[in-house]
């Protein structure tokens, strides 16, 4: 299963001239930074701005605010997809660690849109889909080399990990730490 496979409504969108092509993907790069920063609430004049186009070309691109949240969506669990691939030389345990510190900035960029997008969404259910297709192998490859748990499912994972995501921390150095923690439960026993 390649990345966007199960995203071709989104991927319609996405213009095929290389000019219109620039200006779509720095509008998602500058929407995901506002998102981030100032939440769902993020003016979309600053959203240009930081793209440096005018609004006008925002909204040839994105007519709805909800169009740009879900591009912003779908360019962050593909980007989490395809860094699963790209991890796939490294030990088992090493890919699945790596990948997660992944999924925590995913999070990140969820947490900001989720209260805009319907959870049961099509966009959602496929975007989960994705996200699962990416991160389910790389769970088993793990298990099989004897590095993690056998008695976890993905969805464990992915639960712990977004429960952590919830929490405040004073620094990220905090975050990492007890990231740390949560990924040394994972570690099959030993003895």
């Amino acid at each position: 299963m390649t990345s966007g496979e199960h995203l071709p409504a989104v991927f319609a969108r996405r213009p095929k001239r290389a000019d219109a092509r620039r200006n779509y993907d720095a509008l998602v790069a500058a929407a995901r930074e506002s998102f981030a920063e100032a939440g769902a609430g993020a003016s979309l004049e600053e959203v240009a701005r930081r793209a440096k186009v005018g609004i006008g070309t925002l909204y040839r691109h994105f007519p709805t605010r909800r169009d740009l949240f879900e591009a912003v969506y779908v360019d962050e669990v593909q980007a989490l997809s395809r860094s699963a691939t790209g991890l796939a030389g490294l030990p088992p345990w090493d890919a699945l660690v790596a990948w997660l510190h992944r999924f925590v900035g995913y999070v990140a960029t969820k947490r900001a849109l989720a209260e805009e997008l319907v959870h049961d969404s099509e966009v959602f259910r496929t975007c989960r889909t994705e996200i699962y297709a990416a991160g389910e192998p790389m769970l088993r490859r793990a298990q099989d080399a004897g590095a993690v748990r056998s008695d976890v499912s993905f969805d464990d994972v992915l639960r712990l990990i977004s429960g952590l995501t919830m929490a405040q921390f004073t620094a990220p150095e905090q975050r990492d730490r007890v990231l740390g923690i949560a990924l040394d439960g994972l570690r099959r026993p030993v003895g």
